[in-house]
């Protein structure tokens, strides 16, 4: 029987989902997004759930989107389609969650991996995390309405220093940008992510969930907005020749070559 990619965990009114594909370095592929989208939408509906957490190995958090999932197998095309669905599918369950939303991240936050972080309302990290969206760098271009929620929160200047030029930060970098909450050892990163969901879920949940909607209200519809605005962009960046060398070559372990694109 084949491990679960995404191990969920349910106690105390905290659901709790896992990556747990520690040997790709817990790259998403389309049913780690699948499993990640139903889990969130029926927590959402169970009056049992109060609070949900996100968090990987203290290692690693995420890589972001498995480009192998990305590639046709035969003639290496991008899957556009299927990209489509379950990742758009996921970005919205996270972008809709209307009860505490908790990330716990140590180590790499590739792409995705740090953008999913914008629509947490607490976020933990170990001072081994690296967050990084380097779309540009993949000839795409950003998703999660991180063209603009990272303006928002970063400023356009260091927003333009992470998506145009894809340039990774630390820990302590995500904490002035004000990205995560707390920096703190790997091995208490988790921890500490369950002991304020279980402070959370010990309130009034009707109370956490006009706060939340008071406090993000007002940016939910242009986020959702921008994020259609983005994936049909992405998706058709997908297509063409600059997707398709940059996720050849990184498969390939080399250098790109943008040369005429």
């Amino acid at each position: 029987m084949a491990t679960a990619q995404i191990l969920e965990h349910r106690e105390h009114g905290v659901l709790t989902l896992t990556f747990n594909r520690i040997e790709r370095k817990n790259a998403i592929n389309q049913a780690m997004y699948a499993a990640l989208a139903h889990a969130l939408e029926q927590a959402g509906h169970d009056p049992a759930l109060r609070v949900a957490v996100i968090q990987g190995h203290e290692t690693v958090f995420t890589a972001g989107n498995d480009l192998d999932d990305f590639l046709h197998r035969a003639g290496g095309a991008p899957d556009a389609g299927a990209r489509a669905s379950e990742a758009a599918r996921f970005l919205r369950a996270l972008a809709t969650f209307e009860k505490p939303l908790i990330a716990a991240v140590c180590g790499p936050a590739v792409g995705i991996g740090t953008t999913l972080l914008l629509h947490c309302d607490l976020v933990y990290a170990g001072d081994n995390a690296a967050f990084s969206m380097p779309f540009v760098n993949l000839g795409l271009c950003p998703e999660a309405a991180s063209s603009l929620l990272v303006p928002r929160m970063f400023g356009a200047h260091r927003a333009a220093e992470a998506l145009l030029l894809g340039e990774p930060f630390l820990a302590e970098a995500a904490l002035e940008r004000g990205l995560v909450n707390r920096v703190v050892p790997p091995a208490e990163c988790n921890t500490l992510a369950q002991t304020q969901a279980r402070r959370l879920a010990a309130k009034p949940l009707a109370s956490l969930m006009t706060t939340k909607r008071l406090m993000k209200g007002h940016q939910q519809t242009a986020a959702l907005a921008r994020m259609e605005a983005e994936e049909v962009e992405f998706t058709r960046l997908l297509t063409e020749p600059a997707a398709r060398e940059a996720m050849t070559a990184f498969l390939e372990k080399r250098a790109p070559d943008f040369s005429g694109m």
